[in-house]
């Protein structure tokens, strides 16, 4: 596995777009703490974001965790490239000249995939820890270190998002291509969304789509906005109740790492049969 993960990381840090986009990715994944410095003036109101609780524990470990997540994008961009580079350079072929076997090829490109959501999720615990060390006005250790499923849902959503543009990678070839699928395949959830509800109802919708592949991995992390303390106050003073599950449930994780499981499998079994 360490050899196939030395082949994986030299390709990748000769490839200067590559590069450029896993620093990148990194950087803005710091920029979460620049909501601490974000202040509002409306009239005589000013406020700051930081001071309205946003990096509280546990509440940092579910507003960063869903902050992060749309970050993604940078690293999917570098997976479906990966992939069509492969192609375009012909350095797959050669690979299988060399002696690597198509499924030590899909191994390692999973391997990097569980690299990359891995370091992405270690990365998001220290920036959240540090800044709720600062920030939050709780400080116990039972409290720090509680609600860390929404780590563990972010690792899993990365997994299977990563996963899913591994397969687009292969299947489509042209990086823009995939990604442009990738585009089109949340158009088809959405309009999908929109048909069954249309024809029942919201929890209906729900219901069905929670198995979608996409809409999978959005339901581990739901919006925690209107979690917040402030945005509770305001809801009560007009009289209206938020009433949302926020846990991260054990069948979520499993409907998405079924969903990776099966981005993988397709992925070795379309190399497998399609003539390089």
């Amino acid at each position: 596995m360490i050899r196939l993960l030395q082949i994986e990381s030299i390709k990748l840090w000769n490839n200067r777009i590559s590069r450029i986009l896993i620093v990148s990715y990194f950087i803005l994944l710091t920029f979460i703490a620049l909501f601490a410095t974000i202040k509002f003036d409306i009239g005589q109101v000013h406020f700051q974001l930081a001071d309205q609780g946003i990096f509280n524990f546990p509440y940092i470990w579910h507003f960063n965790s869903y902050i992060a997540a749309f970050f993604k994008l940078f690293l999917a961009i570098v997976i479906v490239s990966m992939m069509s580079n492969e192609y375009s350079n012909k350095t797959i072929k050669q690979n299988l000249i060399d002696g690597l076997s198509k499924k030590e090829f899909i191994l390692s490109k999973f391997l990097t995939v569980v690299v990359f959501s891995l370091i992405s999720t270690v990365f998001v615990f220290f920036v959240s820890l540090i800044l709720g060390l600062f920030y939050s006005d709780y400080n116990e250790l039972s409290i720090i270190f509680s609600d860390l499923e929404y780590l563990v849902a972010f690792f899993v959503k990365l997994l299977g998002f990563f996963s899913f543009c591994l397969f687009l990678g292969i299947f489509v070839k042209r990086s823009a291509f995939a990604l442009g699928f990738l585009i089109l395949w949340q158009v088809i959830e959405g309009i999908a969304y929109g048909l069954i509800r249309w024809q029942s109802d919201g929890n209906t919708a729900d219901a069905i789509t929670q198995f979608f592949p996409l809409n999978s991995m959005s339901n581990l992390i739901k919006e925690p906005i209107s979690r917040m303390g402030a945005v509770q106050s305001v809801a009560d003073q007009i009289g209206e109740s938020v009433t949302k599950d926020y846990a991260v449930h054990w069948y979520e994780i499993f409907i998405v790492l079924i969903w990776t499981f099966i981005f993988i499998y397709l992925s070795y079994a379309l190399l497998k049969k399609r003539d390089l």
